[in-house]
């Protein structure tokens, strides 16, 4: 099945002919730069955005994969923060990130070439979900290959394992405005303090999780297997959130839940 859907990928992709890769540093969007590359060499340009929202660290790995696989790759910058629906941080924020990023890398692919096309690493478990990322992309005509072979999480990592790229397990990840909850604005500072709370207890040793931001108060959620490491840390853990500039660290008893910010939204 996966071998079909790999088939499929690499058919899809090569009859774009050139195309412009949004890649983030997730295992998606890695997985479709190594194959637009591996199909379309140089008439493939992986592109990685950089902004505030966005961690220092996975635009690194993606120049890292870039030079480790041959890929054509350059960063851009977006400007999230100067769109005020993004700043407002509602249900929305999402098509207003993603309606950045697309309207950057229309002139991008028109630099390449006539008819190129913009293509970014959705996956059939994202059309599920909550995001409106999805609509900014349907409205610019944005490829999904991925989604379209049919591929799932598993799929992707399993495909990433066999091509030999690095990050094949690497734990998810959302852009740190994720992080805050609807209805609270999307700030330079904000978003400043969650990635280096984040950065500090990722250099304890815990690589999946995320800091929920609470004014002055932060809510760490790490897997469930990881909680009790976390309290045999606690002064720690302590130590490396109150650092970056909150007052109150707590641990979520719940554990990690991807996207829990959602049930605000009713969803």
């Amino acid at each position: 099945m996966l071998n079909d859907r790999l088939v499929r990928l690499r058919a899809d992709v090569s009859a774009l002919g050139r195309v412009v890769v949004a890649c983030s540093g997730g295992v998606d969007s890695c997985l479709l730069a190594v194959v637009a590359h591996q199909e379309l060499g140089p008439s493939a340009l992986v592109v990685t955005a950089v902004s505030p929202a966005v961690p220092s660290e996975e635009v690194a790995q993606v120049e890292a994969l870039a030079a480790e696989f041959g890929f054509r790759w350059r960063a851009v910058r977006t400007e999230e923060l100067a769109r005020p629906g993004y700043v407002a941080n509602a249900g929305d924020r999402c098509y207003h990130c993603r309606s950045e990023l697309f309207d950057v890398l229309g002139p991008v692919a028109a630099a390449e070439g006539p008819g190129v096309a913009v293509a970014v690493g959705t996956i059939v478990d994202d059309l599920s979900d909550h995001r409106p990322g999805q609509r900014a992309a349907a409205e610019r005509g944005v490829r999904t290959p991925l989604a379209d072979a049919g591929f799932t999480k598993a799929d992707v990592r399993e495909a990433a394992r066999q091509l030999g790229l690095p990050v094949w397990d690497k734990p998810a990840a959302a852009c740190l405005a994720s992080r805050i909850p609807y209805g609270t604005p999307v700030t330079l500072g904000t978003l400043d303090r969650v990635g280096r709370a984040e950065a500090a207890v990722r250099a304890l040793g815990f690589a999946d999780l995320r800091v929920r931001h609470y004014g002055d108060l932060a809510r760490l959620e790490v897997p469930l297997g990881d909680l009790a490491r976390v309290l045999e840390r606690r002064a720690e853990v302590v130590a490396a959130v109150t650092g970056a500039g909150y007052l109150y660290a707590t641990l979520d008893l719940e554990g990690l839940r991807s996207g829990n910010l959602n049930v605000a939204l009713g969803r």
